[in-house]
């Protein structure tokens, strides 16, 4: 082996030798230096979660404050409400809500009718004549009788030919608070029978009542006597209601002794689709014993009425203040058999209408209504009210209202009418406006 390649393997084992050595050093450096970083890392997190803890505790200090001031500050509110209350408190509980609602029009009417072919007029039906009529003001008042009665009371004063004549409209007892979802009321109401015939007619979405409702209430059906409702616990409206009628409102007719002169079973169901959509669906049966009903020419006999209607209402997102849409429409069938101005009568009629109304901007509505009436009494009856007319009669209704708040309104109305044989054109601008208390209105 030369010197030189021993030189070689010399230096060899003096660097493999050393190298673990150079490595171990820079190791121990390098854990140092991370050491030192984790500690400083530690010691900045360290203060921040002190000063966030400061802060902390000082806004809850600060809230807490706040919080009692608000309450001592309720509290003395509450209190200054009570005193200032206490002397008229207990003599206001029981005072009526009274309210007032003033109508009118002005109408420009091509072909006037007070009868509709083929059917016995009664109550307000009709066009009404050209000019200025000056409508019903409505006086209301209701209230809780105690804690198991509710009481309401409405009156309309109108002017029948320069007489001022006062009509009791309804004055009824109500309970409240029934087990079982059940209430009773008594005395003069609207009855359930169809849907718009329980509301007062200024909350029409029109100027008049469709056709089917002259026809066959003549104008509204009214009873005296008691109705009963359930509601069925259950995720969708599911409501049965019966009525017993002592009174003679059209259709009914006569003095009823001890048994009522008509009843009617009615049912409701309906529900919401969404948040945007509500719907319900009702059915009415009603059954009379008519006795000399009528005015010039009577009837007397049986009268059986069915009557099928459905309401549709869309708001976006539940919110009808901005816009809304509703569809409604009804459904009328009726059979009647007796006698009519000394002639045997036995007769079918049947009617129906559908309207719309969009609300497009606050305040603003837009409507169109078709209303139809038919009717075939049988060839024995020629000559009389009941004749039949050999057609059907209709209208077509397209109104525009303004409502500048929720107790006034303005509405324009155009009808295209062929109730009689010759086609008529109608034009109505009414007012409607609420003084004092009015409650909310059903669905």
């Amino acid at each position: 082996m030369t010197m030189k390649f021993k030189s070689v393997i010399a230096l060899l084992f003096i660097v493999g030798a050393y190298a673990p050595v150079a490595y171990a050093e820079n190791l121990a450096v390098e854990v140092a230096e991370l050491r030192a970083l984790l500690m400083e890392t530690r010691r900045d997190y360290e203060d921040r979660i002190s000063d966030l803890e400061t802060r902390l505790a000082s806004a809850e200090q600060l809230a807490s404050g706040a919080k009692r001031d608000a309450s001592e500050a309720f509290e003395i509110a509450e209190q200054t409400a009570i005193d200032q209350s206490s002397s008229t408190s207990a003599a206001n509980t029981f005072n009526p809500a009274l309210g007032a609602v003033l109508s009118g029009r002005y109408g420009s009417v091509d072909e006037a009718w007070e009868e509709i072919p083929g059917f016995q007029p009664a109550g307000e039906i009709g066009t009404g004549e050209s000019g200025f009529a000056l409508g019903e003001a409505e006086i209301n008042l209701k209230a809780n009788v105690d804690d198991r009665f509710f009481g309401n009371l409405t009156f309309a004063i109108a002017d029948e030919e320069g007489e001022v004549e006062v009509e009791l409209e309804e004055a009824w007892l109500q309970t409240a608070g029934l087990p079982a979802g059940i209430t009773v009321t008594g005395g003069r109401l609207f009855s359930a029978t169809g849907y718009i015939n329980g509301f007062h007619r200024h909350t029409d979405d029109f100027a008049d009542r469709p056709l089917p409702y002259q026809a066959f209430f003549g104008g509204q059906y009214v009873v005296d006597g008691l109705q009963a409702r359930w509601i069925a616990p259950t995720p969708l409206l599911f409501e049965l209601g019966a009525e017993l009628n002592w009174g003679s409102g059209f259709p009914a007719a006569g003095e009823a002794d001890s048994s009522p002169g008509a009843y009617t079973l009615f049912a409701k169901l309906g529900g919401d689709v969404g948040v945007s959509h509500s719907w319900q669906l009702g059915i009415s049966w009603l059954s009379a014993d008519a006795l000399e009903r009528g005015d010039t020419a009577t009837f007397s006999g049986d009268s059986e009425l069915a009557v099928a209607d459905f309401v549709w209402k869309w708001a976006p997102h539940g919110n009808s203040v901005q816009r809304n849409l509703k569809l409604q429409g009804e459904y009328f069938s009726r059979s009647e058999s007796g006698v009519f101005d000394g002639l045997v009568y036995d007769g079918d009629q049947t009617g129906w209408y559908l309207q719309g109304v969009w609300q497009f901007t606050p305040r603003w509505r837009l409507g169109l209504r078709h209303d139809v009436v038919d009717a075939d009494n049988g060839p024995l009856l020629v000559g009389t009210q009941l004749e039949d007319p050999g057609r059907s009669s209709s209208r077509d209704s397209l109104m525009l209202d303004w409502s500048p708040s929720e107790f006034s309104r303005l509405r324009l109305q155009y009808t295209n009418d062929q109730v009689l044989a010759d086609t008529g054109q109608q034009w109505l601008l009414q007012y409607i406006m609420s003084l004092g208390a009015h409650g909310a209105h059903a669905f």
